[in-house]
């Protein structure tokens, strides 16, 4: 499994259930490495999304404890045990978690790539993504220049499980 995430230099993820920024070339990145493939996620970020829908191209799984909760065009599952039933129909390397930061967190000891925007800012912040740097079982295997949209410099990276 893949883990994508955009985070600034605090590993912060988002506020009030938003990104903390819209970088054109970091969302070209995210739909060019998702398309076609499946993107697990939770209630929130699904709820996130322009109109709540479904992201285009993409199997969207949605990870919630609301067994109430239903969404046109999205496998909803209400626990791993069932989320892992769901992926068992796909290869592993076409599956990618996109948040929030309690399924990332959750999901990602079952990754073994994580794609990386690191973000040269510190934004406020209500959600986290788990930093990398400081675990012994990730390592960078891949990394871009530095890149600059307005004032904001950031990096694409790839962390692989060693």
């Amino acid at each position: 499994m893949n883990s994508i995430v955009a985070v600034d230099k605090n590993w912060a993820i988002g506020k009030n259930n938003k990104l903390l920024v819209s970088i054109p070339a970091d969302m070209k990145f995210f739909r060019n490495e998702t398309a076609g493939k499946v993107v697990v996620m939770g209630r929130k970020t699904m709820e996130s999304f322009p109109q709540g829908q479904p992201l285009p191209n993409r199997v969207n799984i949605v990870l919630t404890r609301d067994n109430t909760y239903t969404k046109k065009g999205a496998v909803i599952v209400h626990s791993l045990d069932e989320l892992f039933e769901e992926l068992k129909k796909y290869d592993d390397d076409q599956v990618y978690c996109i948040g929030g930061d309690s399924v990332y967190k959750q999901l990602l000891p079952y990754c073994s790539t994580c794609h990386v925007t690191k973000i040269d800012n510190a934004f406020e912040a209500d959600t986290y993504f788990p930093n990398l740097d400081e675990m012994d079982e990730w390592q960078i295997t891949g990394e871009s220049d530095e890149q600059t949209y307005f004032d904001l410099a950031y990096q694409f990276l790839r962390y692989e499980r060693k």
